[in-house]
């Protein structure tokens, strides 16, 4: 009954959700929970799809929740998902954004766990596109472009890495209040990026006893170590893509109804 009242509905599914996220967090930090309704020709409920970023987390909660009374009395149905998506086919591994890896990073490590330090923030470009044409409707073409390298250090564990990006974006500039916001919108946002780049290089790992480890990811074609020590994988991005970093919300680890 509760799907011919839409309010009533979205009161239901805000309340089941937050009494699943309570229940499924306890397993380890959550990277998605999705909760709907289900379809018309079904039965009145919700499912919900549950992603862990630990595989490991996601099977112990499958094994402690279902067929276990957890919400209202009634039983969940708790299974991993057996979907099999091009993303995991593929082998390609999308980095986290920006905000997962503070989320993932200070849950394991804690705020006083890991720093982060500017190497090297520069203003690559600041030139005019077209000079020699006339200036577009609202003003002349600018074209900006910053890079950064930044340190990333896990003083308790005596590991250091590095990362860097490079970030672009061209845009009508209306006057000099424009290019200055232009200009604080793409330092902050390739910070960010040479942040995820240096993140992408570290490995936290799960030990049984709760505790943490972290490492840095080995690759079978990485140079020699006296090779490799002024050598940095750069990343470029156009402001365009700063929104197309999160995962594939198809990949699911854990499927509740």
């Amino acid at each position: 009954s509760s799907q011919s009242d839409p309010v009533l509905t979205l009161i239901c599914c805000l309340w089941f959700q937050e009494q699943l996220h309570h229940v499924f967090s306890s397993f380890g930090p959550l990277y998605l929970l999705k909760l709907c309704a289900n379809a018309p020709l079904h039965p009145p409920g919700f499912y919900a799809i549950i992603k862990f970023y630990s595989a490991a987390h996601a099977a112990n909660a499958q094994r402690l929740t279902d067929g276990r009374p957890l919400l209202h009395n009634s039983t969940l149905k708790v299974k991993l998902s057996s979907k099999q998506t091009p993303h995991f086919l593929s082998g390609r591994n999308s980095p986290l954004s920006h905000a997962r890896c503070l989320e993932l990073a200070n849950h394991y490590l804690g705020f006083n766990g890991w720093t982060s330090d500017i190497i090297t923030l520069k203003e690559l470009t600041n030139e005019k596109e077209g000079e020699d044409e006339e200036e577009d409707v609202g003003g002349a073409r600018q074209r900006i472009r910053f890079g950064c390298m930044m340190k990333l250090s896990f003083p308790r564990y005596g590991v250091t890495t590095r990362g860097a990006a490079v970030v672009e974006e061209t845009f009508n500039c209306t006057g000099p209040d424009v290019l200055l916001q232009r200009r604080c919108k793409l330092q902050r946002s390739v910070r960010e990026k040479a942040l995820v780049q240096a993140f992408s290089s570290v490995l936290l790992i799960l030990l049984g006893n709760g505790k943490v480890m972290v490492e840095l990811k080995q690759t079978s074609d990485q140079f020699e170590a006296d090779e490799t020590e002024d050598v940095l994988e750069v990343n470029e991005f156009s402001l365009s893509e700063a929104d197309d970093e999160e995962a594939d919300d198809e990949d699911w680890d854990l499927t509740v109804s």
